[in-house]
C-alpha cells in the first residue's frame, strides 16, 4: 500500500463500495478497510454511512476506531472526510432514537426535519450556498445541485459551516475544521461536481 493511500473506514453502515468506485474513478489509490495498520499508514482518512447515528457511533466504538481516528485525524492532523452520517458523527450529539454523543469534533447537534410540509426523508437533488469557502469547493460554482439522502441534518451556526442548503430550512450541508471535512451530500452520487468534491480532496498535501 502506498503512503497516499485513502482508508475507507469499513464500520458496516453501508455505502462504501460507491465511494472506493468514486476515488478510483479518478485516479486515487483508495481502499475499504477497518484494519488499524492500515489505517494508520493511510495518508487520508473517509468515514462514508448511512443509517443510524447510535448505531454508527456503537461501530465505531465495538471496532476500537474512536480512540485510533482522534490521534489519527485530531493528533496527527491526517485529512479526513466524513460523508452523510459520516459527517453527522463529527457533531457534539444526535437525538435520533436517543440523545447519543458524537465524536465531537465539530460543536453542533444533529437534529431531525421536523416540518409537516416535507418529506422526511429528504431525498434527491439540492442546491449548495457556499458561505465559507474551502479547498474542496475549488472550481465548484455556487448553487451546485448535489445529491442528498437524509433525515437529520446539522443546525445552522454549527461550527465549521461551509455551505448551507435551504429544505424548508436553511441547514448545514458542509463543514470544515482545519484538516477536517464533512459533507451531507453524496459527492459520490453527484456526477462531475461531487468527483470535483473527492479530486480536491484527493490532491490535498500537508
Amino acid at each position: 500500500m502506498s503512503d497516499n493511500t485513502i482508508a475507507i473506514i469499513d464500520y458496516s453502515m453501508g455505502n462504501l463500495r460507491s465511494v472506493e468506485k468514486a476515488f478510483q474513478k479518478i485516479g486515487a489509490d483508495a481502499v475499504i478497510t477497518h484494519d488499524h495498520d492500515i489505517i494508520k499508514r493511510a495518508d487520508k482518512i473517509v468515514l462514508p454511512g448511512v443509517g443510524a447515528f447510535k448505531e454508527g457511533m456503537d461501530n465505531l466504538r465495538q471496532l476500537g476506531l474512536i480512540d485510533l481516528l482522534n490521534r489519527e485525524v485530531i493528533g496527527k492532523q491526517k485529512f479526513f472526510l466524513g460523508i452523510c452520517l459520516g459527517m453527522q458523527l463529527l457533531g457534539s450529539k444526535s437525538y435520533e432514537m436517543e440523545e447519543t454523543p458524537g465524536l465531537n469534533w465539530i460543536k453542533g447537534d444533529v437534529v431531525r426535519f421536523s416540518s409537516e410540509k416535507l418529506k422526511v426523508p429528504h431525498v434527491g437533488w439540492n442546491n449548495i450556498t457556499i458561505t465559507n469557502p474551502n479547498v474542496l469547493f475549488e472550481k465548484i460554482p455556487d448553487q451546485t445541485d448535489f445529491y442528498f439522502v437524509h433525515s437529520y441534518y446539522f443546525e445552522s451556526g454549527t461550527q465549521g459551516a461551509a455551505t448551507l442548503t435551504n429544505y424548508g430550512i436553511d441547514f448545514v450541508s458542509s463543514v470544515n475544521r482545519d484538516n477536517i471535512f464533512g459533507c451531507q451530500f453524496h459527492p459520490e452520487k453527484s456526477q462531475k461536481f461531487g468527483l470535483e468534491i473527492l479530486k480536491n480532496f484527493a490532491k490535498l498535501t500537508t
